[in-house]
């Protein structure tokens, strides 16, 4: 007897069994290109300029300085944060070249007066300071009380300083009245103690040159 023709085995034939499955799954994996996870779908170019990344750089240590500036400063007594502030004005190139220049006159009895910046040896101009080392914002109160106490000085001359902020009716006051005032919240304070290096110091210098252009002139 003859024996019967094998049929053709075809793709679903062998589909029957998960051995021949599995084979072609691989294969088809094994055919597309292979991706990793962290690489970008699309092509990111940063457009910024190294003078750009430095300047960025600059502004986000800036910031970090102010914030640990200010918790610094909200950790200090009294008569210290009064003396900073005296300080502070000094080095801005407020007071005469007399030893008593800036004064600090704080504590019982002071009157509202925290301390007092002579600009000239006869005491012709004088600055009085104020400074409150508070959390909660300083009100239009705080300022008028603060007025009078130079008008109680005659004095036409004022700053007052705070390590927190003043409400909009306390920023408003000072246009209303005769002496000059001056208002420095917390974030100013610490920018200005950076600008005039009270309680910072320099760390690293950079100088960043470019050509000189006029070297390679050749006449």
């Amino acid at each position: 007897m003859l024996a019967e023709k094998p049929s053709a085995i075809g793709t679903g034939y062998l589909s029957r069994f998960p051995g021949y499955t599995e084979f072609r799954q691989g294969s088809t994996d094994k055919a597309k290109p292979i991706q990793s996870e962290h690489t970008p779908s699309s092509s990111i170019v940063d457009a910024r300029t190294p003078d750009d990344l430095i300047q960025e750089g600059y502004r986000q240590l800036r910031t970090a300085l102010v914030a640990d500036l200010r918790e610094r400063i909200s950790g200090m007594p009294p008569s210290a944060f009064e003396q900073l502030v005296v300080d502070l004005l000094k080095a801005m190139g407020y007071g005469g070249p007399q030893d008593d220049a800036g004064l600090v006159v704080g504590g019982g009895g002071d009157e509202g007066i925290d301390g007092v910046i002579r600009e000239d040896r006869l005491g012709l101009e004088t600055i009085y300071i104020q400074a409150k080392r508070w959390k909660d914002p300083v009100g239009r109160p705080e300022i008028q009380r603060f007025a009078g106490a130079l008008q109680g000085q005659r004095a036409r001359k004022g700053v007052f300083i705070t390590t927190s902020a003043f409400t909009k009716d306390a920023q408003a006051y000072p246009a209303n009245i005769q002496a000059t005032i001056v208002l420095i919240d917390g974030a100013q304070l610490a920018e200005l103690m950076i600008d005039h290096g009270i309680g910072v110091t320099a760390i690293k210098q950079f100088e960043i040159k470019r050509v000189d252009s006029d070297y390679f002139i050749v006449e």
